[in-house]
């Protein structure tokens, strides 16, 4: 049963909102383990194409749940982490697009949920950070790994080791998120862009995230291997067969995701 989530089906887009507002939407096990679950069954509903992720209220997450993390043995903290890559990965290997739609404070386990998803958008309200170090941690949900492969040791050193809280427009300078959008209108910007992945094919758009993917986590001529063998993939679909149909017809394509 989930209980700190929030979540809505519309034409093709699943906005799923974190809902633990008293605590500005810290994580706990809890509420990581809904997260996951949720996220795979979106996965797996062949209506969904695309997915939101959100927080309620003023914060997207303000971190991880310091007040049960501060009760926690070794053995039990290490299954916390866990948890938390198992959400993460969850995040990065599933099918549809994650939009992380950062609606205001993304700091520590918060900044490592939105590194995880496909596409960043913030408020200009929104505040980042990833403070671990002042509490006598560091980022143990993939955020020393993520960062660094988004915007270089250097930058990643500076965010982690300083513990600062950065701006949205200065995450955007830093190549940080995609776009900053003013806070009214966020979650409407959200939509939209999940809206265009909606008509997109969607094996296509499978096969697109996951090279993408792999290019970070081997060499170049690994990456373009699975480019080739994925793009042949591609060609045995009845989605690909549609596109050039309607792209010669000059009508929109009627994707059914096989």
């Amino acid at each position: 049963m989930i209980t700190n989530l929030l979540i809505e089906k519309n034409a093709g887009v699943a906005v799923i909102k974190i809902n633990r507002p008293k605590q500005l939407n810290a994580l706990n096990l809890e509420t990581l383990g809904e997260l996951e679950q949720a996220i795979k069954a979106q996965h797996d509903d062949p209506e969904i194409r695309a997915i939101i992720l959100t927080g309620e209220g003023k914060a997207f997450v303000a971190g991880a749940d310091i007040l049960a993390m501060s009760q926690m043995t070794p053995t039990q903290a290490k299954a916390f982490a866990e948890q938390g890559h198992r959400t993460m990965a969850a995040i990065e290997s599933c099918a549809k697009p994650v939009i992380a739609a950062v609606n205001g404070f993304c700091l520590g386990g918060g900044m490592e949920l939105a590194l995880s998803c496909d596409i960043i958008l913030a408020s200009d309200q929104a505040l980042f950070g990833l403070p671990e170090v002042t509490l006598g941690l560091f980022p143990g949900w993939g955020g020393t790994q993520r960062l660094a492969k988004l915007v270089g040791r250097n930058i990643a050193k500076e965010f982690i080791l300083t513990g600062k809280k950065y701006s949205a427009e200065e995450c955007f300078k830093r190549g940080i998120i995609n776009i900053m959008i003013p806070h009214a209108n966020l979650l409407e910007e959200a939509t939209k862009m999940a809206q265009s992945m909606v008509k997109a094919a969607p094996i296509a758009v499978h096969i697109a995230k996951k090279a993408i993917n792999q290019t970070v986590e081997s060499s170049l001529e690994a990456g373009l291997a699975h480019e080739r063998s994925e793009f042949e993939k591609c060609f045995q679909t009845n989605d690909l067969r549609e596109g050039f149909k309607a792209f010669v017809e000059k009508r929109e394509p009627n994707f059914q995701g096989n």
